[in-house]
């Protein structure tokens, strides 16, 4: 799906889940927020947010919230990505999650940027994981 394959509905309907979303992370240490919502093949919205845990490293992002969200509910194919932050910059998926977007995208799979009050600078997975790893590298079982 490219950048002009969603409506403008959608993208608002996108951006309003994402920062619903933010608004519930549980960043108690970071202080820093982020939603995301998945759009799925069928259509349907998924939205994750990030929960933090005192031992750091066993935090959950708002990508592998959403793509958990999504699966549970029947889907396998992300068709566009929301992320919302805070901050002084655009939030993107973090390196690990970009991994987690490439098992459920394409490369062309835009990935929409923005914060409470704006939208910002759009990807495709392509840009922001260049020279992936992915499904097709592995031997089918």
């Amino acid at each position: 799906m490219s950048n002009s394959s969603l409506t403008p509905a959608q993208k608002q309907s996108m951006v309003a889940a994402a920062r619903a979303a933010q608004r519930m992370a549980y960043a108690p240490y970071s202080r820093y927020q982020v939603g995301v919502t998945v759009l799925d093949e069928n259509g349907q919205m998924h939205a994750g947010c990030n929960v933090e845990n005192a031992a750091y490293p066993q935090g959950v992002c708002a990508e592998a919230g959403a793509l958990s969200a999504m699966v549970l509910a029947g889907g396998h194919k992300v068709q566009a990505v929301v992320v919302v932050g805070t901050g002084g910059a655009w939030v993107t998926p973090c390196g690990g999650c970009r991994q987690k977007l490439r098992e459920f995208c394409d490369a062309e799979t835009p990935i929409f940027t923005a914060n409470q009050e704006n939208w910002g600078p759009t990807y495709t997975l392509e840009q922001l994981l260049p020279q992936s790893f992915g499904p097709e590298h592995l031997p089918s079982a």
